[in-house]
C-alpha cells in the first residue's frame, strides 16, 4: 500500500501502518522471502512489525484484516460502533478476490508468497479507488 500511495500525489495524505496481534515478531522485518518476492515487482519491505494498538481506532480511518480470525479479534477490540465500522477484511476492497481471506504463506513456498502478494496488491488498488471516490 505505500509503495501504490507513494506513486500517486493525490494520495500524498495518506498514512499506513501494518501490525499484527501478536508479539513474536514485534520489531522484526517482513519474511525474507516476503521481501524477496517484493522486491521482485519494485517494492521494497523495510517496516519492522509492530502490534495493534487501540490508539489505532483514533489515529485511522480504516483497520484492516487479512483474514476472518484478525477480523473477529479486532471487532472484539473496538468497543464503540464508531471504531466497529472502521474495521473491514482487508479483500472487501479486492476486485479479483473479494472477501477471501489472505493465506499464510509460510509453508507453501515461493508460489505462495507470489499469490499473497496478488492478492494484497489487488485489494489495495480497490482500497486506493474507494479513497479516491470519498476523497479521503
Amino acid at each position: 500500500m505505500r509503495h501504490m500511495i507513494s506513486q500517486d500525489s493525490q494520495l500524498a495524505h495518506v498514512h499506513v501502518e501494518s501490525c499484527g496481534l501478536g508479539d513474536w515478531h514485534a520489531g522484526k522485518l517482513p519474511d525474507e522471502r516476503m521481501r524477496s518476492a517484493a522486491k521482485e515487482r519494485g517494492i521494497e519491505l523495510m517496516s519492522r512489525a509492530q502490534n495493534f494498538k487501540l490508539q489505532f481506532f483514533e489515529d485511522f480511518d480504516y483497520i484492516l484484516a487479512a483474514d476472518h480470525e484478525v477480523l473477529k479479534v479486532l471487532y472484539s477490540f473496538a468497543k464503540e460502533p464508531t471504531e466497529k465500522a472502521k474495521i473491514h477484511l482487508i479483500t472487501a476492497f479486492s476486485s479479483t478476490f473479494k472477501n477471501e481471506e489472505i493465506p499464510d504463506p509460510y509453508y507453501g513456498g515461493d508460489a505462495a508468497f507470489e499469490l499473497v502478494l496478488d492478492i494484497i496488491e489487488d485489494a489495495c488498488q480497490g482500497i486506493i479507488g474507494h479513497l479516491k471516490t470519498t476523497n479521503r
